[in-house]
This record gives C-alpha cells, sequence and structure tokens, in this order.
C-alpha cells in the first residue's frame, strides 16, 4: 500500500483501495503480507492463533460501542484466529462486523484448547490463506 496520514482516523483496505499497489494486491490476497508477523511471534508478541490486532484509533472507538470489547488484549494477538476462519476477516465497515469479530474472538478465549488451536490453522490453510475479504 501506498502511504497516507490520516491522524487519529483508521482508514481500513477496502476493495478497490486506491492506496494498494498491484504487487500489494497479490501479497494481501494470498496473505503473503502476513509472513513478517511471524518474526512477532519468534520474539513472543504475538501468537499464531489468538484475536487479531486492531489498530489503536479502533480499540478506542469500539471499546465503548461494543461490551467486553477489552476482555480480547487478555491474551496475545495472533496471526490467525476464530473469527477469520468463520468469515470475519477484512474490513469491518460495520458495527455488527465489528460486533461479530469480537463474539468470536470471546468464543475462543473462553474455550481456548490446543486442538481448537490446531484446528484453526488447520482451517487458515483451507480457508484463509486466500480469501475474497482480503484487499
Amino acid at each position: 500500500m501506498t502511504t497516507q496520514d490520516n491522524g487519529d482516523v483508521v482508514k481500513q483496505a477496502t476493495k478497490n483501495d486506491p492506496r494498494v499497489t498491484k504487487l500489494g494486491a497479490v501479497l494481501r490476497r494470498t496473505s503473503l503480507d502476513e509472513l513478517p508477523q511471524f518474526f512477532n511471534v519468534l520474539t513472543g508478541q504475538m501468537s499464531v492463533v489468538g484475536p487479531r490486532p486492531h489498530a489503536v484509533a479502533h480499540n478506542e472507538k469500539y471499546r465503548t460501542l461494543i461490551e467486553r470489547y477489552m476482555l480480547r488484549h487478555h491474551v496475545k494477538p495472533g496471526i490467525t484466529g476464530w473469527a477469520q476462519i468463520n468469515g470475519y476477516r477484512g474490513e469491518t465497515d460495520t458495527l455488527d462486523k465489528m460486533e461479530k469479530r469480537i463474539e468470536y474472538d470471546l468464543a475462543y478465549i473462553k474455550s481456548w484448547s490446543v486442538w481448537l488451536d490446531l484446528k484453526i490453522i488447520f482451517l487458515t490453510v483451507f480457508k484463509g490463506f486466500v480469501n475474497k475479504a482480503a484487499y
């Protein structure tokens, strides 16, 4: 993507976003843009599975709109998560989409197990790498 300063406003990537370069579009569609996050996993800042991190501006906005929103911060953020493999990947342009994402994040935290993580990783390979919601 090309850079653009929006101040405190977070503008998510959208379909046909003019900031996305041709190479960037391929990297995003195939999730290759996620590879650098594995360095964050190796340094212990992230997990392979967990709630996807949001921009600070999103945290500030949604913490007042969605009950229990901040509970997702009780675990390390992940490269992939329960919400993503259940269709809540990409742009959250409505409050309903963000509420559903948070619902899945909290369900993941509540029912965490090694087996659930393995299931999410397995499903990410088949459902998450190439995704129509990644742009």
